[in-house]
């Protein structure tokens, strides 16, 4: 078995160090690592890319009338533009509007209002979705709007909102809510366990109003919850032509999930111009979306001049945004990275706290957030463009995890979420904290970090 698992570790595995890593716990250890390996360490992309392509809704040919709100060069990041364009194969489109609403207790009350006023059609998907007080509301909006005969479609994740339990999608589902499970199976032999996970939040209503970011749905991100267990975070509502693509994403998801096509005016309508904004969705995953949230961040840095800031729950991001981020602070930009000083996972801590010696090295500054933990996920480059979504800049959301952008190349936008992330400065990270950790805990700190890519 250690000798079967170990050729086709050979075969398969382009990371060198990942080579190593595996071929050695197989052999070492035969049978618990030819175990964690089949559970952990086999990449069934390939299948499942074959079967998301497939799954693609008909709405993304080119005879799309949303291509009429296509716009091209942006300035100082028309580079960027292009080479986005060409990796996501959508348009940048004008005529959008992109509000913020921050925290749960300013985005679910307008959530819940366009539940409630939705007329045809319902698409949301989350990747935590618990059944307390702000989830039984949820359950009690989405059963009236199926009641009054609109077409409503739940997606959630199978380990996210709950693996054995999952008492949302219960209470929907007896309640004829048509509600799936994402990659889900009682049989851990039958779903690509843990590794590959739905983190898109997004909600679409009459195909005209969407929502996206890093908002789960949970009493957490409401500010009655004590500060220790509170979560804050920002989502977003876009309207205009953008919510198309929006949209497409949540139906290749579900059509992947459960074999449905949602095509046809209930869920994708004419569209109107809303606003000014330039906007495009950037998905990722482990598909044929591959890492390219990651590569929209990449080529954002190289394009700075001024500033880079980013906010993030979890920073793991792996050598190349690593040597990006460096590599821009050596060349005089100011890159700020703001993190948690305590997240709702230590391990992701403590890891990070094992991994950030090479930013501080280059002259990145470290900012620590907090409390309450704030969980949203945000990145400013010269104050000019914004990317903002689901994705941490972890190597699990980065690769793993099936996620959800926007690309915002409004200025106004940009500086908003510039100063948000610049408000949450608490306290500097510097070498002398990181330099003053007693010995057993820069040993578990460096021991955590050998599992990042799984974290």
């Amino acid at each position: 078995m250690a000798m079967i698992a170990a050729g086709h570790i050979l075969l398969t595995k382009r990371d060198t160090s990942a080579a190593i890593g595996w071929i050695g716990t197989v052999l070492v250890v035969p049978f618990f690592g030819v175990c964690l390996y089949l559970f952990f360490g086999i990449n069934r992309v390939h299948r499942l890319a074959r079967k998301l392509v497939q799954a693609r809704n008909p709405q993304e040919s080119g005879a799309d009338p949303v291509v009429r709100w296509s716009r091209g060069d942006t300035g100082s990041f028309r580079l960027l533009s292009r080479m986005v364009g060409r990796i996501t194969g959508r348009p940048l489109l004008g005529g959008n509007q992109l509000d913020i609403l921050i925290d749960g207790d300013n985005a679910y009350p307008v959530m819940l209002e366009a539940i409630r006023q939705a007329e045809s059609s319902i698409m949301l998907s989350s990747y935590i979705f618990r059944y307390d007080r702000i989830g039984k509301i949820f359950v009690s909006a989405l059963i009236e709007a199926h009641r009054r005969g609109v077409a409503v479609r739940v997606l959630l994740d199978g380990i996210g909102a709950g693996y054995f339990l999952c008492p949302a999608a219960k209470a929907l589902q007896e309640a004829g809510v048509p509600c799936e499970r994402f990659l889900h199976s009682v049989l851990p032999w039958r779903m690509p366990f843990i590794n590959l996970r739905n983190h898109r939040k997004i909600l679409v209503t009459d195909g005209a109003t969407g929502f996206l970011g890093g908002l789960n749905i949970g009493d957490e991100n409401c500010g009655a919850t004590d500060i220790a267990k509170r979560v804050g975070d920002m989502h977003f509502r876009v309207r205009g032509p953008v919510v198309r693509q929006l949209a497409e994403a949540f139906a290749w998801d579900w059509s992947f999930t459960c074999g449905e096509e949602l095509a046809g005016r209930t869920w994708f309508p004419p569209l109107t111009e809303e606003g000014t904004e330039l906007l495009r969705v950037v998905t990722a995953g482990p598909d044929t979306d591959l890492e390219k949230i990651e590569y929209t961040a990449l080529q954002a840095i190289t394009l700075a001049r001024h500033s880079v800031r980013l906010m993030t729950p979890y920073f793991l991001p792996g050598t190349r945004l690593q040597s990006e981020l460096a590599l821009a602070a050596l060349r005089g930009v100011q890159v700020e990275i703001i993190v948690p000083r305590q997240s709702n996972h230590r391990i992701m801590d403590w890891a990070c706290r094992a991994d950030i010696h090479p930013m501080l090295d280059a002259g990145c500054r470290v900012w620590l957030s907090g409390p309450p933990f704030n969980h949203a996920k945000l990145m400013v480059v010269d104050r000019e463009w914004a990317f903002v979504g689901s994705s941490n800049f972890d190597t699990r959301s980065l690769r793993l995890n099936f996620e959800i952008n926007v690309e915002s190349y409004q200025a106004g936008f940009a500086e908003k979420i510039d100063d948000f992330i610049c408000s949450h400065r608490r306290g500097r990270l510097t070498h002398h904290d990181l330099d003053e950790r007693i010995l057993p805990v820069k040993l578990r700190d460096a021991a955590m970090r050998l599992f990042s890519p799984y974290l």
